[in-house]
C-alpha cells in the first residue's frame, strides 16, 4: 500500500497540520502581555487546541497498535512500525511542550493579577486619582478599539474552530474505514478457519473408511488401494490450496 492510500499518512498529515497551527500561535501568545483579554482568549484557545491533538495522537497509536498484531497483513514492517512509533511519540511531545508552557504562564498570570488587586487595595494618599487623566474621548476610543479587537478575536476562533471540525470529521470517517476493513479481515480469517475445519473433516472420514477397507484387503489389494489414495490425495490437495 502506497503512503497516498495508507490511512496512517492520511491521518498523520492532518495533526501535523495541526500541530503546525498550534506552535504559530503558541509563538505570539509569548508576546502578549499577561493578564490581558487577548491573553485569556489565546490561551483558552491553545488549551483547547492540545487536549484535541492529543487525542487525535492517542487514536493513530490505537491503529498502530492494532497494526502491530499482524504486520505482514497490513504490508509493514517492524522498521516501518518503529518510525510510527516514534513519530506518535515525537508528536505528544511537541503538543505536551507547548501545552506546559501555557499552563506555566497562565498560572503565573493569575498570580500577578492576585498582586496587583491587593496592591490597589492598598491606600496611597500621595497617589494622585489616576482617573481625572483620562478624557471622556480617550475612554470611547479604547472601548471602541476594544471592542473591535474582541470581534477579530472571536472572528477568528470561529474559523479555527471550523477547521478543527472538519480535521476531526476527516479523522473519524478514516478511523471509521479502519474497523471496517478490520471487521472484513476477521470475516475473511473465520471463513478460511471454517473451511479448514471441513477439509479435515472430510480427509479424517476417508482415512478411517481407508483403513476399514485394508484390514479386509490382500496385499496386492492394498498397495493398488494406496496408489487409488495418493491420487485423490493429490487431487484434493490442488482443490484445496489452488482454486
Amino acid at each position: 500500500m502506497s503512503k497516498a492510500q495508507d490511512p496512517f499518512y492520511i491521518v498523520k498529515e492532518e495533526i501535523q497540520e495541526s500541530i503546525d497551527k498550534l506552535q504559530s500561535s503558541f509563538h505570539p501568545w509569548q508576546r502578549i502581555p499577561p493578564d490581558t483579554g487577548e491573553q485569556v482568549h489565546l490561551t483558552k484557545e491553545l488549551l483547547a487546541n492540545c487536549e484535541s491533538i492529543e487525542w487525535q495522537v492517542d487514536e493513530l497509536d490505537k491503529a498502530i497498535s492494532v497494526a502491530a498484531r499482524d504486520p505482514s497483513w497490513y504490508g509493514i514492517d517492524e522498521a516501518e512500525l518503529e518510525k510510527r512509533r516514534r513519530w506518535t511519540s515525537t508528536a505528544r511531545n511537541q503538543v505536551g511542550n507547548v501545552k506546559k508552557a501555557v499552563v506555566a504562564g497562565k498560572e503565573n498570570g493569575n498570580t500577578a493579577s492576585a498582586m496587583r488587586r491587593e496592591l490597589m487595595r492598598l491606600p496611597n494618599s500621595h497617589q494622585p486619582d489616576r482617573s481625572n487623566l483620562y478624557t471622556a474621548e480617550d475612554n470611547d476610543d479604547f472601548i471602541a478599539s476594544e471592542s473591535d479587537r474582541q470581534m477579530l478575536l472571536i472572528k477568528q476562533q470561529d474559523e479555527e474552530l471550523d477547521e478543527l471540525s472538519a480535521s476531526v470529521e476527516r479523522i473519524g470517517g478514516v478511523g471509521l474505514t479502519i474497523h471496517e476493513e478490520l471487521l472484513a479481515h476477521e470475516k475473511m480469517i473465520d471463513e478460511l478457519g471454517t473451511e479448514m475445519d471441513g477439509t479435515t473433516n472430510r480427509l479424517n472420514f476417508v482415512q478411517k473408511k481407508v483403513a476399514m477397507f485394508m484390514k479386509k484387503a490382500s496385499a496386492k489389494g492394498q498397495i493398488m488401494m494406496m496408489l487409488v489414495l495418493l491420487v485423490l490425495f493429490i487431487i484434493l490437495f490442488i482443490l484445496v490450496f489452488f482454486t
